[in-house]
């Protein structure tokens, strides 16, 4: 049976993995992005077992790892005096039981790895600077209008497209996202700028009244990642390219560790940058005949598990999948959001949690809250052992397929 072009609407990490799950399967592909030039912008990613599995059936792992830092350890820290709270042991340990490591990555360089990819297998599959503005389904396909009167035509479409998707529009309506009264501000720093006992070579979640911070490695240990969430309930702003001033960084976390000190003296001042967190509760219907969404358009969560990106490259891989199987585009729709809602409703409803944990007001309800909790068991027994490429789906009845 001759396979479906699909066309993708966004070329981020999401919808590049899944360019790349789709070519490799036979299918025609192609990806619409809006901006002029491929890249990412933004901050370090978490890359934890269950998305380098995904990573590896892409074939993308092996350059990830060249561009990343490998952390010792994941630990909570209290924010005044950098005591431990718990710690999730990431060595060999960690990666005999999950067969992959964790890794730390810009999101530029694991993007730049998945366009490596994606050029590779198909270098006239992606097209940039393509803004769609319209979505129109038949019986027989799906047209895309674009910014400037280009058109693409496709069996099906997908909606990478964010938080903000035009896919989205397409397939629920016009569905708001919530401010969550968080902010988060991101800086990267280079780590010879710090005392050596000073770089960090473990994931360290700094937990405070009000706030938390999170500290890693990139680069193999060449640039320390700072990213500083606040409760504000006062501003709106979305932009991840919105600077702020270096005094509201430091105000923010005034009283906090001299770690956290030393990283933010020694920051650019003026490249400090803070943007608003917004957050849709899990819902139903993904899914139109023609139209679905994936990642963020789908499931948009906090950064509060460090799962965002994961979860996207785990949708890519799963909707692959689907989409090989026999039936209608849209029964193979409902088996993909029937594999995914349960997974990533719970990334997000559990993210959403861990604010309120992270963010308790004094330091002996902190350590009550972690003394009640065992994250890494927790993690390692659903989160990290889940892998895409595996996973057992479900089938079309064999009655709808002979409809």
């Amino acid at each position: 049976m001759q396979k479906e072009k699909v066309i993708i609407i966004g070329a981020g990490l999401g919808g590049v993995a899944l360019a790349i799950a789709l070519i490799q399967k036979g299918f025609a592909v192609e990806v619409y992005e809006q901006a002029p030039a491929l890249g990412e912008i933004g901050a370090g990613i978490q890359v934890s077992p269950n998305a380098c599995r995904v990573l590896t059936s892409l074939g993308a792992l092996e350059e990830v790892k060249s561009l990343s830092a490998r952390p010792s350890e994941y630990r909570f820290r209290l924010f005044e005096n950098g005591e431990t709270l718990q710690t999730i042991p990431l060595g060999d340990t960690f990666l005999e039981r999950n067969g992959f490591p964790y890794l730390t990555i810009h999101r530029a360089d694991l993007h730049r790895a998945l366009t490596n990819r994606l050029s590779a297998i198909s270098p006239e599959a992606m097209h940039l600077n393509c803004k769609a503005i319209s979505i129109d389904e038949t019986e027989g396909g799906v047209t895309v209008e674009f910014d400037g009167g280009h058109r693409a035509k496709g069996d099906l479409i997908v909606g990478a497209d964010g938080i903000k998707s035009i896919v989205r529009k397409q397939v629920l309506g016009p569905t708001s996202a919530t401010y969550t009264g968080d902010q988060a501000w991101r800086v990267m720093v280079e780590a010879k700028l710090l005392p050596e006992e000073l770089r960090p070579k473990t994931v360290d979640i700094w937990v405070g009244p009000g706030r938390h911070a999170v500290v890693y490695p990139l680069r193999g240990g060449e640039i320390v990642n700072f990213v500083g969430l606040v409760e504000d309930e006062t501003w709106e702003d979305e932009s991840w390219a919105a600077k702020r001033p270096w005094t509201d960084l430091k105000a923010d976390f005034s009283g906090w560790s001299p770690e956290i000190q030393a990283i933010l003296d020694v920051a650019n001042r003026d490249e400090c940058y803070r943007w608003a967190l917004n957050i849709r509760q899990p819902m139903r219907g993904w899914s139109t005949r023609r139209a679905v969404l994936l990642g963020d358009s789908a499931h948009a969560t906090l950064p509060y598990m460090a799962q965002g990106a994961a979860m996207a490259l785990e949708d890519a891989i799963i909707l692959a999948r689907a989409l090989e199987m026999p039936g209608s585009i849209s029964d193979r729709f409902d088996v993909y959001e029937d594999a995914r809602f349960e997974r990533t409703s719970k990334v997000v409803l559990e993210s959403t949690a861990n604010r309120t944990l992270f963010h308790l007001p004094t330091a002996d309800q902190l350590r009550e809250g972690f003394r009640t909790r065992n994250v890494g068991a927790e993690r390692n027994s659903w989160l990290y052992s889940y892998d895409a490429t595996t996973i057992p789906l479900r089938t079309v009845p064999t009655a709808q397929l002979a409809e």
